[in-house]
């Protein structure tokens, strides 16, 4: 029996499948590992897969996956606030369709600073509204948002590393494959 060579589109999909795999364990390990408030690639990973995985449904998978498999070797926080907190976690995703469909040098940047920026809106808001750690006015509402604001640099920092390392990853693998075929195509 000979080796039929495997037809592209199963090709693709193992290649998008290693891909998907690779960042869930980098989020859910990055999660695990000591680090500085709100420094793991989560939102950088979920952007990335968004832009460059061709099946959609697979990128969606990174953070729906790595978000609750890492919170189960955490352990628990308030329901509320982890649902608003994996919610955010899928903005990555939409800036992500999003920036697709637009140069990406131009739109990658703005798409996770973005991200960033609703991600601390929308989780501090959460914990002003369900940790019972500040007054339900206004009062408590901007403490809680002043109280956040040295988190949102490791946020920012994160999200901007962690994007460039894994588009310039890419890029990279891609330039390497492509002189990689050059020299067999050149044999």
């Amino acid at each position: 029996m000979t080796n039929v060579p495997a037809p592209k589109a199963s090709t693709a999909l193992r290649t998008e499948l290693l891909l998907v795999t690779f960042l869930i364990i980098l989020d859910v390990v990055a999660r695990l590992l000591p680090h500085a408030p709100n420094f793991t690639p989560v939102a950088a990973s979920t952007l990335f897969a968004a832009v460059v995985l061709q099946r959609r449904s697979l990128a969606l998978l990174v953070p729906l996956i790595a978000m609750p498999v890492s919170d189960l070797l955490i352990g628990p926080d308030d329901w509320r606030i982890t649902a608003v907190v994996h919610g955010s976690m899928l903005l990555p995703f939409a800036a992500g369709l999003v920036a697709r469909n637009h140069r990406l040098s131009r739109s990658v940047v703005p798409a996770i600073l973005s991200c960033s920026l609703l991600f601390f809106a929308t989780t501090n808001f959460a914990v002003w509204a369900f940790s019972g750690m500040y007054s339900h006015d206004m009062a408590g509402l901007i403490a809680c948002y002043v109280a956040a604001l040295p988190f949102l640099k490791y946020t920012v920092a994160c999200d901007l590393l962690w994007t460039a390392g894994l588009f310039s990853g890419a890029w990279l693998v891609q330039r390497v494959a492509q002189q990689d075929t050059g020299v067999t195509a050149a044999s």
